[in-house]
């Protein structure tokens, strides 16, 4: 079993490390050092900051050995240097932040061949301080896909087209009334904001069986959605002006039609496609418009897990193995979202639709902690954020790996940020 977990954590840790480098020598090294926008870092930030988590968690504080490079450690600490101020700082450059990273990967390898996965041990239980560190790279792989997303020039990134749209999806599915259990106490790899498991009674509701499509979102900008304040909350409306928003980021309209850059190509907007980079008060204004709201955090998760003929809760919409690609839209595998009713493999008991992968979907919850929470291993990765000016963001997009795909998983962001591959669906009180 010891064996199985470490060629398992060999294996993950390698994928993410596969998919970083493509991400960063994908471009060249002009590209790396750029900052393509002051919402992002510089990718060879992203890069060495990967491999100084690594080397603090894994060689330093699992393996107790030596600091490959204890000097670097402020330049790379997420919360000394806002992400706007980091072109600026002495970074380590593109050759020399591989050669550490693969340095640093050398020595977490060698503690992996001797870690003892003792249950005593939190940090060690079940590998969870590899398997916090796979997701931390998975994690900093979407924001560098972001990134790209957000750069000029030449397109560098290529992958196949999504599947098609395999059943009609449409309209709403009934969520009935009752407890269900929230969160994981179990999920070996579940990061301290998901735990622990609980029960919510949640009133019964109607949600959409699947996210809006770029077509149903034409229609709000067609009916003068962005020009009317009464679909708006006054914060809401009050950003949209001072931003100038007028349709999704990276939309793009030639008179006639909307078309839409994606990785540097630009196509005409595909009307099945879940809509991608809006922000939450667009989202919110969208629901107004659309006589609903957006769900709370509870009514997603319980929309996506519950399944009523057992009254427990699975690990994902389908059952509780893990993802395959007839299930989801996740891992990068392709560079947008899939078309509505692509994977019916990967629908809930309910028949609620796509709620892992494809569009991270925005929600009108606050980040909170739940009951009985408790910070580990580290404050900084949830606690400090709980009660800041956040909204919850649930089930990954196309760029979020497997390996935090999964329904328990909470992120959460700015309601003004639209970088992010970010839509949403609808819900309403029964």
């Amino acid at each position: 079993m010891t064996q199985d977990l470490r060629l398992t954590i060999a294996a993950e840790l390698e994928r993410a490390r596969a998919r970083t480098a493509a991400l960063t020598d994908a471009v060249d090294e002009t590209d790396l050092i750029r900052q393509h926008s002051p919402l992002m870092s510089p990718l060879v930030w992203d890069l060495a900051h990967v491999g100084n988590q690594e080397e603090l968690w894994l060689v330093r504080d699992v393996g107790g050995r030596d600091p490959v490079r204890q000097d670097i450690d402020e330049l790379y600490d997420a919360f000394k240097h806002a992400r706007k101020d980091r072109p600026a700082l002495p970074l380590l450059d593109p050759g020399q932040a591989r050669a550490y990273v693969a340095q640093v990967r050398d020595k977490a390898l060698d503690v992996l061949d001797h870690a003892r996965f003792d249950p005593e041990r939190p940090l060690l239980d079940n590998g969870f301080a590899f398997g916090m560190i796979v997701q931390h790279e998975q994690q900093h792989d979407e924001t560098m896909l972001a990134t790209h997303q957000l750069r000029a020039g030449e397109p560098v990134l290529t992958a196949p087209a999504p599947p098609p749209s395999r059943t009609p999806v449409s309209g709403e599915v009934f969520v009935a009334g009752g407890p269900f259990t929230m969160g994981t106490s179990t999920d070996a790899w579940a990061l301290d904001n998901e735990r622990p498991a609980h029960v919510v009674d949640v009133p019964g509701f109607f949600i959409d069986a699947a996210p809006i499509t770029n077509g149903q979102y034409q229609e709000f900008i067609a009916a003068g959605g962005y020009d009317d304040p009464r679909w708006w909350s006054d914060r809401g409306w009050a950003y949209r002006v001072k931003a100038g928003l007028a349709a999704p980021l990276h939309w793009l309209h030639d008179g006639t039609q909307w078309h839409s850059r994606q990785f540097g190509r630009v196509s005409p907007i595909n009307p099945g496609e879940p809509v991608v980079h809006v922000c939450y008060f667009e989202a919110e204004a969208y629901a107004a418009w659309a006589g609903k709201r957006l769900p709370t955090e509870a009514e997603w998760e319980k929309a996506a897990r519950f399944d009523p003929a057992t009254g427990r809760s699975r690990r994902f919409p389908w059952g509780d193995e893990s993802p395959e690609p007839r299930h989801a839209n996740l891992g990068q595998r392709h560079l947008s979202p899939a078309p509505v009713g692509a994977y019916p493999d990967g629908a809930s008991p309910l028949g609620v639709h796509q709620m892992i992968g494809d569009v991270w979907e925005w929600l009108s919850s606050d980040f909170d902690p739940y009951p009985g929470f408790a910070a580990f291993p580290y404050r900084e990765y949830s606690e400090v954020f709980f009660g800041g000016d956040y909204k919850m963001l649930r089930g990954g997009s196309f760029g979020t790996d497997a390996a935090a795909g999964r329904s328990t998983f909470r992120n959460w962001d700015h309601p003004i940020r639209r970088q992010i591959f970010s839509g949403f669906r609808l819900a309403r009180d029964a």
